[in-house]
C-alpha cells in the first residue's frame, strides 16, 4: 500500500469529505479522488461509496483509515530512528505546543538549543493538545508540548509521554494590589499567584459570570463548578489569556488561568489565588521507542525549562 494513499484516506476519514481532505491536504480534489481509486485498487475492496452528493467510507474504508495514522507514525518512528544515527550537528526537529507554553518554556529550549548545536533547526507550531498529538501520530511534528486535566486525560497509547511539570490553577478575579504573603522581592508571575493563603471557595461566585476557554479548559471549569454545587454561568469563551484577563479586570466576569499563561502575560488590573490542589498535568510526548538527537535534545530542554 502506497503511504500516500493512505494518507489520502486518513485524510478523508478525519475531514469527512473528498473535499475537506483535498482542502487539508492542499491537493486537487479529482488528484484525491485518483488516490482513493488506486488505493482500492491495491487492496482489492471497496473503500468508499456514494452519498447523497458525497461519498462515505465502507466498513473496510473505516477499518483501514483507523490503522492508517498507526501506519503513517511508525514509518515516520522508524525515520526518526534512522536520524538518531545523525549527530546534532544537522537535522530539524519539529515541535508542537500550546500557546501559554510557547510563551514561556519554549523560547528558552530553542534558544539554548540555537546556542550549543547551531546547525540544528527547530520549526514551531502551535497546537492544543489533541492536534498536536495527532500531528505528531501523523508525522507531521517530532515532539508535542500538551496538557491534561484530572478528570480528561489525554489519549497517549502508542506515545512515549514524560511529565515536565504540575502546572498549577488559579482563580482570577476583578482588583489590584499584592495578595496575602506575596514576597515582592520575587518573581511576579507565579510568585504572586502562589502566594495565596487558605481555601479557596468557588461557592460564593455561584452568580458570577464565567470567562471560559478552550472546550477541554472549560469542561475542567464546568467540573470544578458543579462539585462546588452550581453550574457556572459561561459568558464568555476566549483561549486567549491575555483577553481573559482584560475581561477579568473590565468586571465582566471571572475565571480560571493556569501558571504558565500568568507567567506569560500579567495584568495588574487583575487579583489571582491559587486553588489548593488544583493542577493540570504538563507532558512532553514523542512517538516511538527511540528518539532522534533533536527530539531526545528538545524533551530533556523542556525538562529542565520546567524544573
Amino acid at each position: 500500500m502506497d503511504l500516500t494513499r493512505l494518507r489520502v484516506l486518513a485524510a478523508v476519514a478525519r475531514e469527512g469529505s473528498v473535499t475537506g481532505a483535498a482542502r487539508a491536504l492542499h491537493y486537487a480534489q479529482p488528484s484525491v479522488s485518483h488516490h482513493l481509486a488506486r488505493l482500492e485498487a491495491e487492496v482489492g475492496v471497496p473503500l468508499t461509496e456514494r452519498h447523497g452528493r458525497g461519498v462515505r467510507l465502507t466498513a473496510a474504508g473505516r477499518l483501514l483509515a483507523a490503522r492508517a495514522d498507526e501506519i503513517l507514525g511508525r514509518v515516520g518512528a522508524a525515520r526518526e530512528e534512522l536520524d538518531a544515527l545523525v549527530s546534532l550537528s544537522a537535522g530539524r526537529v519539529r515541535l508542537a505546543a500550546f500557546p501559554s507554553a510557547l510563551a514561556t518554556l519554549v523560547p528558552d529550549v530553542v534558544g539554548r538549543l540555537a546556542r550549543e548545536h547551531p546547525g540544528l533547526g527547530v520549526g514551531l507550531v502551535e497546537a492544543e493538545p489533541p492536534e498536536a498529538l495527532d500531528a505528531l501520530r501523523r508525522g507531521a511534528v517530532d515532539v508535542a508540548l500538551v496538557f491534561e486535566h484530572d478528570r480528561s486525560p489525554l489519549d497517549v497509547e502508542g506515545l512515549r509521554a514524560v511529565p515536565v511539570l504540575a502546572e498549577e490553577l488559579f482563580l482570577v478575579r476583578a482588583g489590584s494590589g499584592p495578595q496575602p504573603g506575596t514576597d515582592p522581592g520575587r518573581d511576579s508571575a507565579t510568585d504572586e499567584a502562589a502566594a495565596s493563603s487558605g481555601e479557596v471557595d468557588l461557592a460564593p461566585l455561584a452568580d458570577a459570570a464565567w470567562i471560559a476557554g478552550c472546550e477541554r479548559c472549560r469542561a475542567d471549569l464546568v467540573g470544578r463548578c458543579e462539585r462546588a454545587g452550581f453550574t457556572p454561568r459561561v459568558a464568555f469563551e476566549t483561549d486567549d489569556y491575555v483577553a481573559v484577563q482584560a475581561l477579568v479586570a473590565s468586571g465582566v466576569g471571572v475565571s480560571l488561568l493556569p501558571a504558565l499563561a500568568l507567567r506569560a502575560h500579567r495584568d495588574p488590573r487583575v487579583t489571582v489565588r491559587a486553588l489548593p490542589g488544583a493542577a493540570r498535568r504538563v507532558l512532553v510526548v514523542t512517538y516511538g521507542e527511540r528518539r532522534s538527537p533533536g527530539a531526545a535534545a528538545v524533551v530533556e530542554g523542556l525538562v529542565r525549562a520546567a524544573g
